[in-house]
């Protein structure tokens, strides 16, 4: 049983490894829509308090809501699109309409998407757990340059501050134990950005503009609009969300050695539908399960679910405390890398254990593996390759985690007659 003190600095930890995810959406849209810093600066708040709400259902789980997962919630990044140009040829007050209505989707289907997870054998969730960590590679290594577009992208302080942190995480590890190898991480993260700030790569100029209190405000933006274009984006964007955050929880379950059932995964679509709807009540984002996190777990060994509920409250406080939640910013997106480096290639060694239970031998098998990782990878690496298809393929493609899963899908039944004897998942 983790103490109060350790379950909130483990989950402060959870809460460093998905700010930048967290964070990123609002300040592009906001900057593509020419928002102004106000607002942007809502929006941040905005989201966090709601990312928080939404991890904090999550993990606690009702008879209907939540899968009991230490899973974490953030926005999707597929949303980032579709909502620019929703409010591009309209307003923001209807893309907030469009989202609550989709979350209301995502609650009703959650059952019905429950029952095709008998489509996803070992095969196949191995198969996306792997691509979940490979796609996400190139997000650890554009930030270990410096972050992508930034000035100084690729400068030899950028390497050396992602390889000082990822150097202190692999030294922590190997010598230190218990709580200490815990938050090896952390202390990753603390040192890399002490060396920042000794490189004077560092600022404080966001903190000190930042206020000290803001109150998350429903319909921020105005009464939410409904237009059915809109609202079929929407609802797009949150399949796709399900399919992502299904390959989630199984990476998760791998992760704190747990099969997760068929009602588990119900539940948290659910949640997140949930989720999503509040997003859409207080001008926030369609929410998914961060993959982020999951090699985290994988890394710390802390398969607990309080720390995930203390990260959620910690996301809650930084919602309300726009400060707080500046001084978070201050860390490189070098050091970051750094971090990343080591928890999105625990994910990738999560998808080949799992893919290490099924028999490669087999040539359906192998073909399975290979050409979905082949697909999902090479969709994360190169999305511009799909840049003339009609938008709806272009949203599904462009996700490496999705297109790479319906690849394992769709071959899954291609063989299926072949490898009717294979595990599958059960509610059982």
């Amino acid at each position: 049983m983790l103490s109060k003190q350790k379950a909130f600095t483990l989950g402060f930890q959870h809460v460093m490894a998905m700010y930048a995810g967290a964070v990123v959406v609002p300040l592009i849209i906001g900057g593509a829509l020419k928002l102004t810093v106000t607002q942007i600066a809502y929006l941040i708040a905005a989201d966090l308090f709601t990312c928080g709400l939404a991890t904090i259902l999550q993990v606690m789980g009702t008879k209907y809501f939540g899968s009991r997962l230490p899973v974490v919630l953030g926005c999707t990044f597929t949303a980032v699109g579709p909502i620019i140009a929703i409010a591009s040829a309209s307003n923001l007050t209807t893309v907030y309409g469009a989202i609550i209505i989709s979350g209301l989707f995502v609650i009703l289907a959650a059952p019905l998407y429950g029952k095709l997870l008998k489509f996803f054998p070992t095969i196949v969730t191995g198969s996306v757990v792997t691509i979940i960590g490979l796609s996400l590679i190139p997000v650890a290594m554009n930030n270990s340059a410096g972050g992508q577009g930034s000035a100084d992208f690729g400068q030899l302080h950028n390497l050396l501050l992602a390889l000082l942190t990822l150097i202190v995480i692999l030294a922590v590890n190997r010598w230190a134990k218990g709580f200490v190898r815990s938050i090896s991480v952390l202390i990753g993260l603390a040192v890399g950005t002490a060396a920042g700030y000794a490189m004077g790569v560092v600022h404080f100029s966001a903190v000190s503009e930042a206020s000290w209190l803001r109150i998350a405000q429903p319909f921020y933006f105005g009464t939410p609009q409904m237009n059915v274009t809109a609202i079929i984006t929407m609802i797009i964007v949150c399949i796709v969300s399900m399919v992502e955050s299904t390959g989630v929880y199984f990476a998760v379950g791998k992760a704190t050695d747990q099969q997760v059932k068929q009602e588990q995964i119900v539940s948290g679509l659910r949640s997140e539908g949930l989720a999503i709807v509040l997003g859409g009540i207080f001008n926030a984002f369609p929410y998914t399960a961060f993959s982020q996190n999951v090699g985290l777990i994988t890394l710390t060994r802390i398969k607990s679910r309080d720390v995930i509920f203390a990260a959620g409250g910690i996301m809650v406080i930084l919602g309300l405390l726009p400060k707080l939640a500046a001084l978070t910013t201050v860390i490189p997106n070098a050091v970051l890398g750094g971090a990343m480096i080591v928890m999105f290639g625990s994910v990738a060694a999560a998808g080949i254990s799992i893919l290490s239970e099924v028999d490669l031998r087999k040539g359906d098998n192998l073909l399975i593996a290979a050409c979905s990782i082949t697909v999902g990878l090479g969709s994360a690496i190169l999305p511009q390759m799909f840049y003339h298809l009609p938008d709806f393929a272009k949203m599904l493609m462009q996700n490496g985690i999705v297109s790479g899963s319906l690849t394992a899908i769709m071959l899954n039944l291609f063989f299926s007659n072949r490898t009717a004897d294979r595990e599958t998942v059960t509610d059982q």
